[in-house]
């Protein structure tokens, strides 16, 4: 294994693989139903990387030092037979976690014994309120919490845990939601993760002054709970991770508005095309489907790869944070986190 690092001497050990640009979902921040309506014309099948290209560019990429895959969307439950890619995947040399970002829709218990047979090791859900008339506003199909509350249970159950719950908080939205979701889960195995809403894409409209800051979240949560912060488990966490002092278990908060993370970032995105983005906040993707399907061997695609990542100087939140201190949604061009996943 060779391992590459970038211009900033940051090596790339996770790689998140989008498996489709739709979701059954049209949550109001990432695809808003008034730009992905009825008449939204979604990638056609031929042109999303099939199972052999996934698998194939993955194995490249542990061989470049990425121990960690996590599979997104759009909605990955989406994408038929994802237990057979799981086995694939979970086959590859020098990968040794396998996770699954999910809106937990189609999360039966079926369904995740059969995930984790095939070797998925984690599954992170997205809940951003716990009341159901609340929740089925954000997600816009009236899907309520407690089938997401359900499905958690579920990946519990199947032994896909501990269970992740992504909570994104925007001003005006649902800020009100922290204490009832910390409240939920509590005393669980379920981690609780909030979010701060991020200007990922152009769709969201993104404004900072509708960012609930970190500092604001653990506030909110110490009116009713003391709570201590705690040591990262590894490089490049993303998340700042708080303990109940009572024992009841842990929170995290990910801060990348207001407390940048870019200095331990180790992760690229593969789209469900096949474009590989270094930074999440990225505007272009370096195609790798073209030469994949004109033959190139693993060494050209090895070598391609090492030089997108060699050359990378992405640090996107920082400078976001060093421009300006009152800074509006400006990010024409910017992909969309449908597209790539968060």
């Amino acid at each position: 294994m060779s391992v590459v690092l970038d211009t900033y001497k940051r090596p790339l050990r996770d790689l998140r693989i989008s498996l489709t640009d739709r979701c059954n979902f049209r949550c109001t921040y990432c695809m808003p139903r008034h730009l992905f309506g009825a008449d939204h014309l979604f990638l056609p099948k031929r042109e999303l990387l099939d199972f052999d290209e996934i698998e194939r560019l993955a194995r490249l990429a542990a061989g470049l030092g990425v121990n960690k895959l996590r599979l997104t969307g759009g909605e990955p439950l989406l994408r038929r037979d994802l237990d057979v890619l799981i086995a694939r995947l979970a086959a590859i040399e020098g990968i040794d976690d396998i996770c699954l970002t999910t809106n937990g829709s189609l999360l039966t218990r079926k369904r995740a014994d059969e995930l984790r047979a095939a070797g998925l090791n984690r599954v992170t859900l997205s809940l951003d309120a716990i009341d159901d008339e609340r929740f089925k506003a954000i997600n816009d199909v009236g899907f309520p919490a407690s089938k997401v509350v359900t499905a958690i249970d579920n990946a519990t159950a199947a032994g896909l845990g501990p269970v992740k719950v992504n909570c994104v908080i925007q001003r005006g939205v649902n800020e009100d939601q922290i204490l009832p979701m910390v409240e939920a889960f509590r005393h669980t195995s379920t981690v609780l993760r909030f979010i701060e809403y991020m200007d990922v894409g152009t769709s969201n409209g993104w404004r900072l002054d509708e960012v609930v800051t970190a500092r604001e979240i653990v506030e909110t949560v110490r009116t009713r709970y003391p709570i201590s912060r705690q040591p990262a488990t590894a490089p490049g966490e993303t998340a700042n991770r708080w303990h109940f002092d009572d024992g009841a278990g842990e929170i995290g908060i990910i801060a990348s508005v207001s407390q940048p993370f870019c200095g331990g970032c180790t992760r690229a995105r593969l789209s469900a095309i096949g474009e590989l983005y270094t930074c999440l906040f990225g505007v272009h993707g370096r195609d790798l489907r073209t030469p994949l399907r004109a033959g190139a061997t693993d060494d050209q695609l090895s070598a391609m790869l090492a030089g997108i990542w060699n050359a990378r100087d992405d640090r996107y939140s920082e400078q976001r944070g060093e421009e300006t201190a009152n800074r509006r949604g400006d990010a024409d061009g910017k992909v969309e986190m449908s597209y790539i996943g968060g």
